[in-house]
């Protein structure tokens, strides 16, 4: 029976930490922004209690005691900013080793804990390139192969079209690489897209199919040369008949 009740008091236990832990926000900034974090709850400070900042749950970066006295803590100075009326925090050009846990809470008689951040701090990704390696034309088809490239990592993917509709081979072509980044290289209408992002940043190339590929083995939906000679055509003739009835 003791080990039964034991058993349910764990449980109990996992269930409201992982309960407190949905309630993390996460928090994407990229490097040498501002980041600004927000406190959505009304704040009372009572007599022997506090408010504070916390970073890991260790080092403080403000301080706001019962007589609305604030206190930046020194390796914060310069480039935190508290706003005592909403309790929010500003961190002026954040870098890699802001990225953290961030946590607003009351110190006093019975603590708590009102807002709770997972900051990570991403550089800008590098720029990125989308080549040619080959191409392949015939009256009725085009098939191109592209590279899509950053400093460090690439990937590859292959192209068809005919006179109807172009589709990449395999679909979506995507890497995510070591740094949290993400390489892709797809189709849009008759784009060759290759894009590198995070979740803070993005940069892309592009490539149109029409310039690779022949215009007979590309689909088209206006009207081209040979077109507008048999409208004209049509045109003369219908003239001509309406002319001699």
């Amino acid at each position: 029976m003791a080990r039964v009740v034991l058993l349910f008091a764990v449980c109990v236990l996992h269930s409201l930490e992982t309960q407190g832990s949905s309630d993390v926000r996460t928090v994407f900034v990229q490097k040498g922004k501002d980041l600004h974090l927000d406190v959505n709850k009304h704040v009372v400070l009572v007599k022997r209690s506090e408010f504070k900042w916390t970073v890991n749950n260790t080092d403080s970066v403000v301080r706001l005691f019962p007589n609305t006295t604030k206190k930046i803590i020194d390796s914060y100075k310069g480039r935190a900013e508290f706003s005592p009326q909403n309790r929010s925090l500003l961190l002026k050009n954040v870098q890699q080793s802001d990225s953290g846990d961030y946590t607003a809470l009351i110190i006093g008689d019975k603590d708590q804990r009102l807002a709770e951040y997972k900051v990570i701090v991403q550089d800008p990704v590098s720029p990125v390139q989308l080549s040619v390696d080959s191409v392949s034309n015939s009256t009725d088809s085009c098939n191109l192969t592209v590279s899509c490239r950053t400093e460090h990592s690439h990937i590859n993917s292959t192209f068809r079209c005919d006179t109807q509709a172009c589709n990449q081979e395999g679909g979506q072509q995507s890497k995510v690489k070591t740094s949290g980044s993400s390489l892709r290289v797809y189709l849009l209408s008759d784009d060759i897209i290759c894009n590198h992002s995070n979740q803070v940043n993005w940069t892309k190339d592009l490539r149109k199919i029409r310039t690779l590929c022949s215009r007979a083995a590309v689909p088209n939906g206006s009207l081209t040369i040979g077109n507008w000679i048999g409208i004209i055509v049509g045109c003369l003739i219908v003239g001509l008949c309406q002319g001699r009835c």
